[in-house]
């Protein structure tokens, strides 16, 4: 049966082309088989299908005439058999008599944070974390301070993995070129992978004399403090990027830092957008005389004045108490009027609430 890419990737055939990279990358890091849980063969599957999709050219063949559309033009192996359309040309040593090479390195080095080569290196890991706050401080932001574990750099040689006062000379292994070399051979081939140099960790040379601390790498694993300035307004699971304090790497850039918000629940008030609703239960003399109320608001008491004749359900505004905006503007407090029927009367009430029948009341 013809592999249907579209489903593998899992985007429907008028995808753009950013929309296709996106998913190729969700999928790629899910399933890539050095991850736990990774699968290699869906790994391969859904290579296999961005090579096709990613490409305009390829792509087009492909709506064409299927997953065999390279046979269309006179020969040639379909795509669902072995890769055998793919042009790999872009991709280092491609085209090789035994069947074909290509440098995985720099693939693993452009979608995995440089799992396969020395490209990815030059910038850190992205790292996320999680905390908790309360609704006010969601509505009006905090300051919140945290500790995370990550990997920084080394505060005894600055990331250079060198002892103070020690040269740096030419790596013997990768012959400085920061990078080795690989061929393996499977039963799709010979593959040509490139990975970073584990002796000079990819900087293509090494100190004369390794750092104590890190042990040469320039950087270790180490808890920090984050100061997370939550801003006014944010919605719950929203997350909070801060540039450059992700995990540090000796050779470049570090990443960033993304914080998840999650928000505590009120047990008065409840958001709509921008405006607070909160539910006021009165009397229903109240509601037939009016009354004024004085009521919680998250910037402390107010007077709420009932009107007479106000029915269940009806919604009151408190103007500039609810959610801050851009412009500092605020929503609103919306309360929701609830009349609260009494069960059991007194002989005295009981002859006021017939009164009121007899008029029609």
């Amino acid at each position: 049966m013809a592999k249907n890419y579209y489903d593998i990737l899992g985007i429907n055939k008028g995808a753009s082309q950013d929309e296709i990279k996106k998913a190729f990358h969700k999928l790629a890091h899910k399933y890539h088989p050095d991850k736990s849980g990774g699968d290699e063969t869906k790994f391969k599957e859904i290579n296999e299908a961005y090579q096709v999709l990613g490409n305009d050219r390829k792509r087009a063949e492909y709506d064409a005439y299927g997953s065999t559309f390279s046979n269309a033009g006179g020969g040639g192996q379909g795509f669902g058999q072995g890769f055998g359309g793919f042009d790999f040309s872009g991709f280092g040593n491609a085209g090789s008599a035994d069947g074909f090479q290509f440098d995985l390195g720099d693939i693993f080095s452009e979608f995995f944070g440089g799992r396969g080569g020395s490209r990815g290196r030059d910038r850190g890991r992205d790292i996320s974390v999680d905390i908790a706050i309360t609704f006010a401080e969601a509505v009006f932001g905090a300051e919140r301070k945290i500790l995370i574990s990550k990997v920084g750099l080394c505060d005894t040689c600055s990331g250079s993995g060198g002892a103070p006062g020690s040269k740096n000379k030419k790596c013997e292994t990768c012959a400085g070129k920061g990078r080795v070399h690989e061929t393996r051979t499977s039963f799709l081939g010979s593959f040509t992978s490139a990975r970073e140099c584990t002796v000079c960790y990819g900087r293509g040379e090494t100190p004369e004399k390794k750092c104590p601390t890190c042990g040469g790498y320039g950087a270790l694993k180490k808890t920090e403090e984050v100061r997370v300035m939550v801003p006014a307004g944010i919605e719950a699971d929203e997350m909070i990027r801060l540039t450059g304090q992700g995990e540090a790497s000796p050779k470049g850039t570090p990443g960033d830092l993304y914080v998840k918000v999650h928000i505590e629940k009120h047990p008065i008030f409840r958001r709509d957008g921008a405006n607070l609703i909160m539910d006021l239960p009165i009397k229903l003399t109240d509601a037939l005389l009016g009354a004024t109320y004085e009521i919680e608001t998250l910037d402390g008491k107010s007077n709420l004045k009932i009107p007479e004749g106000i029915v269940s359900g009806e919604i009151l505004k408190i103007k500039d108490r609810g959610v801050p905006m851009r412009g500092n503007k605020r929503g609103d407090l919306a309360v929701r009027v609830t009349i609260k029927t009494p069960t059991k009367l007194s002989k005295k009430a009981r002859l006021a609430a017939e009164t009121l029948k007899e008029e029609g009341v």
